[in-house]
């Protein structure tokens, strides 16, 4: 302003409307870098979720994945434990066929069993090693305890009734033995 009150024409008057259209443009600069502030925001927000989410579908895969697998593993055992009995049978039954005889029927016979052992060998049924080796509680069944027939045998399996299984490594069936005291 003037010393007289006049306003001075090179001074802006920031009250002016012409100023205010130009507050408007300045508002909407401000609104629109907010906005986008916002969206960048939520943008983020979105990819987090979206890790997270694709991270969980991963890990349920791969924990469907498992289950499947130990559902196999498991109806395996319950086939292969279900047979034990007859495999104990045909063991039994080879021992009887040694006294028998007609050697056709004694090779027929052993021919069906040695396939029946040979299958769920090739399934991971492995038989335990436990006639003469040391008790262990973890792998053998003790069912009774006998004078050892020999001083060595002491604490030894003396005699096995029946066979203990693994089947990948795992015990099926603990081994029932006599152990020699």
């Amino acid at each position: 302003m003037q010393a007289n009150g006049q306003p001075d024409p090179n001074e802006i008057d920031i009250n002016s409307d012409e100023n205010q259209s130009g507050s408007t443009h300045l508002n909407d600069a401000v609104q629109e870098e907010a906005e986008l502030e916002k969206a960048k925001s939520d943008l983020e927000e979105l990819k987090k979720k979206y890790l997270l989410l694709s991270a969980d579908f991963d890990n349920y895969k791969k924990r469907n994945a498992k289950e499947r697998i130990e559902l196999i593993s498991t109806a395996n055992r319950e086939v292969i434990t279900a047979l034990l009995d007859v495999l104990d049978d045909t063991d039994r039954a080879s021992q009887q066929l040694e006294t028998a005889g007609s050697e056709a029927v004694k090779d027929g016979v052993s021919l069906v069993f040695n396939k029946l052992r040979n299958i769920l060998s090739n399934k991971g049924l492995k038989p335990m090693e436990s006639l003469h080796q040391e008790f262990d509680a973890d792998l053998h069944e003790a069912i009774t305890e006998i004078p050892a027939p020999t001083p060595d045998l002491v604490g030894k399996v003396v005699d096995e009734l029946q066979k203990g299984y693994y089947l990948n490594d795992k015990i099926i069936r603990h081994a029932r033995v006599v152990v020699g005291k």
